[in-house]
C-alpha cells in the first residue's frame, strides 16, 4: 500500500490511541481492588447494553480514523485510488457499492423506490434510512458522524484531565496562595457563559478540529478541578497523611501514593460525564454553524429547512438525533456503572 506521510501519522496516532485505550480498559477490568466490582456492575443487563453500545461507537470511530489508498487498476474512477477509511470499505462491502456511487441526485425517503419530489425518477439504490438533500445515504452520513463526536468528546480530555488533576491536587493540599490563584481562575471562567465563550473563541480562530478541541478544553477542566480540590482538602487531614508527613515522607511521594489513588475514581467518573457534555457542546456549536462538517450537529442544523418542506423530510433529523442520543445515553450508563463500582461510599453491587 502507498501511504502518504500525513495519513501514516494519522494512522499511527489512531492505532496508538486505540491500543492505549484497550490496555487501560483491560487494566481496569483486572484491577486487584476494582476489577471484581466492575465486573459485577457490568453483569447487569442495562449496564452491559450501555457498555456494548459504547464499545461499538468507539470502534466505529476507530475504523473511520484508519485510512489507506487502494491499488485499483480502474483508472476511470479516481476516487477508487483516493484515501479511504476502513469504514468506507466496510460500507462498500455491505452495500455492494462504494460510498461515492451509493447516492442519488436528490432527497429520497427511507426504502423508497422513487425520488421524494419527482415520482417519475426511479432511484438507483434502496436506502434504508433515505438520503439527504445532496443524495448522500443517511445511514452513511450517520456513521461518518461518529468519528467527529468521539474525537470532540475525547481529545479535550487529554488537556483537561492533567490540568484539572495537577491544579486540584496542588490547590487542595498546599492551600495558601496556590489555592487562591486556582480558585480565582476557575471561578472567573465559570462566571462566563460557556457557550458564549466557545462562540467567541471559534469566531476568531479558523474552524478546525484542533481549534474546536482547544476551545472546549478551556472550560472542560473546571468541574473536575473543583472535585479533586475538595477531595484533596479532605484527604490531607486524614491520619495516614499526617503520619506520612511526620515520618518525613516527601511531598511528591505523598501526592502520588496517597492522594492520587484516592481521587482516581472521581477522575474516571467525571471524565466520562465530561465526555457527554463535550459531545453535546459540539453538536450545539455545529447547529450554530461553528462545528465540524460531518458531525451530527451539522446534520441536525441542515434538517431545519427540511422540516418546512412538503412532504416533511424527517429522517435526517430523526436518525442523527437518535445516534447522538444513543451515544450520550450509553456513555452515561457506563459512567453510572463505574460510579457504583469505584466510589468507596457506594456498595459496588
Amino acid at each position: 500500500m502507498n501511504y502518504s506521510d500525513n495519513y501514516m501519522i494519522h494512522n499511527c496516532i489512531a492505532i496508538a490511541l486505540f491500543c492505549g485505550a484497550l490496555f487501560f480498559c483491560l487494566w481496569l477490568w483486572n484491577h486487584r481492588l476494582w476489577g471484581e466490582r466492575i465486573k459485577a456492575c457490568f453483569k447487569k443487563p442495562f449496564a452491559f447494553l450501555g457498555l456494548t453500545l459504547t464499545v461499538l461507537f468507539f470502534f466505529t470511530a476507530f475504523l473511520d480514523s484508519v485510512s489507506w489508498k487502494s491499488q485499483s487498476l480502474d483508472s476511470t474512477h479516481l476516487k477508487a485510488n483516493s484515501q479511504r477509511t476502513a469504514l468506507d470499505r466496510i460500507f462498500q462491502v455491505v452495500s455492494g457499492y462504494p460510498e461515492w456511487e451509493y447516492k442519488e441526485r436528490a432527497t429520497s425517503a427511507p426504502l423508497a423506490k422513487v425520488e421524494l419530489h419527482d415520482k417519475d425518477i426511479a432511484l438507483k439504490h434502496r436506502h434504508v434510512f433515505g438520503t439527504n438533500v445532496s443524495g448522500v445515504d443517511t445511514a452513511y452520513a450517520v456513521l461518518k458522524g461518529i468519528r467527529p463526536a468521539v474525537m470532540i468528546g475525547t481529545f479535550p480530555l487529554f488537556i483537561a484531565i492533567p490540568l484539572a488533576v495537577i491544579l486540584g491536587v496542588l490547590a487542595g493540599y498546599k492551600g495558601g496562595i496556590i489555592d487562591e490563584i486556582v480558585v480565582y481562575i476557575y471561578t472567573t471562567l465559570s462566571s462566563i457563559p460557556g457557550l458564549l465563550l466557545l462562540l467567541a473563541i471559534l469566531s476568531v480562530l479558523p474552524k478546525s478540529l484542533f481549534n474546536i478541541c482547544m476551545a472546549l478544553s478551556l472550560t472542560a477542566w473546571i468541574a473536575l478541578c473543583r472535585l479533586v480540590r475538595a477531595e484533596t482538602l479532605k484527604l490531607r487531614e486524614m491520619e495516614y497523611i499526617q503520619a506520612a508527613k511526620c515520618f518525613g515522607v516527601k511531598l511528591p511521594k505523598i501526592l502520588l501514593q496517597h492522594i492520587l489513588p484516592n481521587v482516581t475514581h472521581i477522575i474516571l467518573i467525571t471524565a466520562i460525564l465530561t465526555f457527554t457534555s463535550l459531545v453535546l457542546s459540539e453538536s450545539i456549536l455545529s447547529y450554530l454553524g461553528q462545528g465540524m462538517a460531518e458531525s451530527w450537529g451539522t446534520m441536525i442544523a441542515s434538517a431545519k429547512t427540511e422540516k418546512a418542506q412538503s412532504p416533511i423530510v424527517w429522517w435526517n433529523l430523526t436518525f442523527a438525533s437518535m445516534a447522538l442520543f444513543l451515544l450520550v445515553l450509553s456513555v452515561n450508563i457506563v459512567g453510572d456503572a463505574l460510579r457504583d463500582a469505584l466510589d468507596p461510599r457506594r456498595g459496588g453491587h
